[in-house]
C-alpha cells in the first residue's frame, strides 16, 4: 500500500505526554496507577471527560463532574490543577515538527486529530499552519475513538483510511484506526516512532 498521508495525534506524539503529568500527580496523592485513566475509560461515551472532549461540557462544570466520579471511585483529585500540570507537560517536540515539515515537503499530506477540550483549543491552534487538516473532537463533536473522526480526517485529506498512517499514544485509538485499514504506530519514544514512520514511507525524518 502506497501511504499518502499521515495523521498525527498531539498530546503525546507532537507534544509532551499528559499521561505523564498525569502519572506524576497520581504518585503525589498516593493513589493508584492509572487509576485517572481507568475512570475515563469505565465512565464511557457520557462519562464527564468524553462530554468534555466533545466540546458539551465547559470546564468549570467539567472539574465539578469529574471530581465527583472519582470521589464515588475512591480518590479524591483536584481536577483543576491536574489539568495545570497537564498543560505544563504538552510542548511541541522538535524531532515531530521538523518530520511534518519533512513529509509535507515531500508531497505527502498531513493532518492532526486530537481529543481536546474548548479552553485548550487556542494554544493547540497554534500548530495548525503546520498541518494540511486540523481536527479537534470539541470542534466536531465526535472524539477517538469513534470510526467516524478518523474517516472525517481521511474525507478531508482526500485519502481512504488505508492510505494513511497514524500515530498515537493510546492503544485503543491505535486498534480503531486499524480497524479502518490504517497503518498505526504506537508513540512511546518519539524517536524510534519516526524510525518506524521512515521505513513505512521510505522518507528520511530523522537527522
Amino acid at each position: 500500500m502506497i501511504h499518502r498521508a499521515v495523521i498525527f495525534d498531539l498530546g503525546g506524539v507532537v507534544l509532551g505526554s499528559p499521561l505523564h503529568a498525569i502519572a506524576a500527580y497520581e504518585r503525589e496523592l498516593g493513589i493508584a496507577e492509572g487509576f485517572v485513566n481507568r475512570r475515563v475509560a469505565e465512565s464511557g461515551a457520557q462519562g464527564a471527560w468524553a462530554r468534555l472532549e466533545r466540546g458539551e461540557l465547559e470546564m468549570e462544570r467539567f472539574f465539578r463532574e469529574f471530581e465527583s466520579e472519582c470521589a464515588t471511585a475512591g480518590a479524591a483529585i483536584d481536577a483543576r490543577e491536574m489539568f495545570e500540570r497537564m498543560s505544563e507537560a504538552t510542548l511541541p517536540r522538535p524531532e515531530m515538527i521538523e518530520a511534518i515539515r519533512r513529509i509535507r515537503g515531500s508531497g505527502l499530506r498531513a493532518a492532526a486529530l486530537t481529543n481536546n477540550w474548548v479552553s485548550e483549543g487556542e494554544p493547540a491552534r497554534e500548530l495548525a499552519p503546520l498541518f494540511d487538516v486540523f481536527i479537534e473532537s470539541s470542534v466536531v463533536g465526535l472524539r477517538k475513538p469513534d470510526p467516524r473522526i478518523y474517516r472525517l480526517a481521511c474525507e478531508r485529506l482526500g485519502v481512504e483510511p488505508p492510505e494513511a498512517a497514524f500515530l498515537d499514544d493510546i492503544g485503543s485509538n491505535l486498534k480503531a484506526a486499524r480497524a479502518l485499514g490504517m497503518a498505526t504506530i504506537k508513540v512511546v519514544d518519539p524517536g524510534q516512532a519516526l524510525r518506524e514512520l521512515e521505513r513505512l514511507l521510505g522518507l528520511r525524518l530523522l537527522g
